[in-house]
């Protein structure tokens, strides 16, 4: 299971399993732009796998041009 905190909405989801940080954010209805997706303390790129037990932090970047 991957537990996933998403900000700012301070939300926190877990699912079942996802094998890239790109299927999970297309699970979740995000652009690859739309989110930081962070693991510890280290940014991840779509392509980083996720692994069971993971906690997950997806940091929605908001644009106020």
């Amino acid at each position: 299971m991957i537990t996933v905190f998403v900000e700012p909405d301070n939300e926190t989801l877990t699912f079942a399993r996802h094998s890239t940080v790109l299927r999970l954010q297309e699970q979740m209805g995000l652009r690859v732009n739309d989110a930081l997706v962070i693991r510890g303390d280290k940014l991840l790129t779509p392509d980083d796998r996720l692994n069971s037990g993971d906690l997950i932090r997806i940091r929605k970047v908001m644009s106020t041009g």
